[in-house]
Parts: structure tokens; sequence; C-alpha cells
């Protein structure tokens, strides 16, 4: 098991132990190592368990628990360790972390080993009778994240695991850090649409069947749909066409088929299954096949107690009152939401998936402050 050269690293010294673990997802192994190690002394029990097979997996996840007093409450830290591939560019090796001026670069800066190594940090200042803590760390969640976060729950579940909250650590903030909490995302569906024709000579159309034609006339009456306009918290829905594909070489061919693919982001009007149904229903008037992917659903933590307490860690640290937004991607918390009250909070964003990725070392010393007042908080300690 890779161990911190210092045991006692601050936030910056975990930060970059993490970073300096090769993760691409789907990830394993070494950052599993590290992250490990660092949990194990603060007295977490540590399992690692992997799930699924090719090719969306197997994936290798970890459930570290440190038990409270019976009857005490349960708090959730969430992330992953797995980080998109680096690419080419970068002013020094992405997995070799740098401190340069007030900023440490390196992949998974940002997005997130900063976040997971000031949770690490955070506990280290919660006396073991507050409550029960609990990490829940996926190594796909870049990825398919078909048998991450949602193989951890399930083995959280049978272990008759119930977190009351849940923190996700990802880098939600724009400006500065604490300007951003999310309480919620949109849901997400991609569907596949396959055009079947008959192929023939571009002179003779009477005895040939153009799949564009029947593809695009498709297309444009899905990019007049006015799926909704928005809610209280969330933007409206939208439909957007990500790829159209024929693959014809000749000019004087009509093709055999066509394809395209369409992604929908949908608020909480609307559910996976409905807005994939309502594109099959058109699709068969055109006689084009549909094959939806629901990648997740819709949801909303609605302002409250828990945001309250996020909002008033973030205060005390950074004199922000944070903006509770639903904006962005999918994440995680679109599963975790089904086990517990799930808010998203962490680092500055403006890097994250990009080269040079960095995070400011004074962010990473607030994040850990303000992760531990909220779970000192949210444990009623």
């Amino acid at each position: 098991m890779a161990q911190l050269a210092d045991p006692h690293a601050d936030v910056v010294g975990l930060a970059e132990a993490l970073i300096a673990c090769p993760s691409v997802t789907p990830a394993a192994g070494l950052v599993f190592d590290c992250l490990e190690g660092q949990l194990e002394p603060l007295g977490f029990r540590v399992t690692r368990f992997t799930a699924g097979e090719a090719p969306d997996g197997p994936v290798e996840n970890l459930l570290a628990v440190r038990e409270g007093p019976a009857g005490s409450r349960h708090f959730a830290f969430a992330g992953h360790v797995d980080v998109v591939p680096p690419g080419e560019g970068w002013a020094s090796a992405p997995f070799a972390p740098e401190r340069r001026g007030d900023l440490l670069y390196g992949r998974g800066a940002v997005d997130m080993k900063g976040a997971i190594a000031a949770m690490v940090a955070a506990v280290r200042g919660i006396p073991a009778g507050a409550g029960t803590i609990s990490f829940v760390i996926t190594g796909d969640e870049e990825g398919p994240a078909r048998f991450g976060t949602v193989a951890l729950i399930e083995r959280m579940r049978q272990r008759g695991m119930a977190p009351d909250l849940c923190l996700v650590g990802e880098p939600t903030s724009v400006h500065r850090l604490g300007d951003t909490v999310k309480i919620g995302r949109r849901g997400s569906v991609n569907i596949w649409l396959e055009a079947e024709g008959r192929e023939g000579h571009v002179a003779y159309p009477h005895l040939a069947d153009n799949p564009i034609t029947r593809l695009v006339a498709l297309l444009a009456e899905l990019k007049a749909l006015k799926l909704d306009k928005g809610t209280k918290w969330f933007q409206p829905s939208n439909l957007e066409i990500t790829d159209i594909t024929v693959g014809n070489p000749a000019t004087n061919v009509i093709p055999a088929r066509a394809s395209a693919r369409l992604s929908i982001r949908f608020n909480d009007r609307h559910s996976g299954a409905g807005l994939a149904e309502r594109v099959e229903a058109l699709a068969v008037k055109h006689g084009v096949v549909a094959r939806p992917v629901i990648s997740g659903e819709a949801f909303l933590t609605r302002p409250g107690a828990f945001s309250g307490l996020v909002a008033e860690a973030i205060a005390a640290e950074t004199g922000l009152t944070p903006e509770l937004s639903t904006s962005g991607g999918t994440s995680d918390a679109r599963f975790l939401k089904d086990l517990c009250p799930v808010i998203e909070f962490g680092l500055c964003n403006a890097t994250m998936h990009k080269r040079d990725e960095a995070v400011a070392l004074d962010d990473l010393a607030k994040l850990e402050r303000i992760y531990r007042r909220i779970a000192t908080a949210a444990l009623g300690a």
C-alpha cells in the first residue's frame, strides 16, 4: 500500500499525494492505496471492491466508515478519484504535482482530488464521538459510471447503512470559492436514431428510398419542440442534435442508411422515460428507429436546513452567500439522491478538464475548514 511520506501532511500534501497517482478513468490500484493510507490512521474501516464486467467494468470503489456512538447521526462525503485524460502540452507533468506561486498544478487538482484531500483533512478535526462519518469514493465518475457510485449505494444498502446527509465534492464554485452550491441537477437522456432506406442512383430517385430525407424531417420536428419554460429552480430543458452520420463517399448514390444522435438535458417537469417515449413516437411517424439511454433523472434537494448549514459554513470562512444552483452537467449526485438528501460543493471549476489544471493553495485550506464546519453541524456536534 502506498503511504504518505508524512502521515501528518497538511491538506496540500494530501492533495499532492493523490495527484501523484495516475488515475485516468476507470481508476484502480495506486490511488486507492493512497486514499486508504490516509483514512485508516484516522480510524476508518476501509472496504475496497470491484464491480461490473467489460466493456464498462470492472470498476474499483472504496467505502470507508468511522462509526460513531450508537444512535448518532451519519454524514457522508462522496466523490471520485478518477480523472479525465490529461492530454498534451502541460507546463509540468500532469501527475507530478507542482506548486508554482500560489497554485498547485496537476490533473485532478480541482476535479476532484483536491476536494477529497480537504475532506480527509477536515475529518482530522472532528472527534470520533461526534457521529458516524463515511467516504463513498468511486473510480469511475468521469466514464460510463455504471458500476461506480451505483454499486457503492447497493453495498451500503446491503450493510444497512443510511447516511442522514451527503456532500459531494464536485467543483461547483465559479469565480470564487463558495459562490455556488448545487442543490440539484437536470436529468440526461441520449437517443440514437437510425433511418434505413434503399440505396440507388441519384438520377433515379423513384427506384430508391432516401433515409436522409426522413431523418432530417424528424430532426426538424424535434428541434421545433418547446419542452418547457423552466421552473423556479431549473433552467428550460433543451434538446440538442449531437451527431449526424451517413458515411456516403459517392456523389451519385442515394445511401441505404443514415443515423443521428440527440442529447436532452431536462428539468424536474419531465422524466427520462417520458421524453424517450415522446421522441420514439415521432420517430415511428418518420420511419426511424430510436434507441434511448437514460443516464440520470432530474432531482432537487429543496432549500432548507441542509443547504442552510452549508451556506453558513461557507459564509463563516469566505464571507460569501452562495448561489443555490442546479446548472451544469450530471454528477454522481443523481444516484446518491436516492440514498439521502445530497448537496454538491467544492473548488473553483475554471480549470477542470483543462490543460494545466490548478487549485489555489489558500482555497484548499479554506475548503478543509468549510468541510469541517459542514460535517460538524450535520452531525449535530
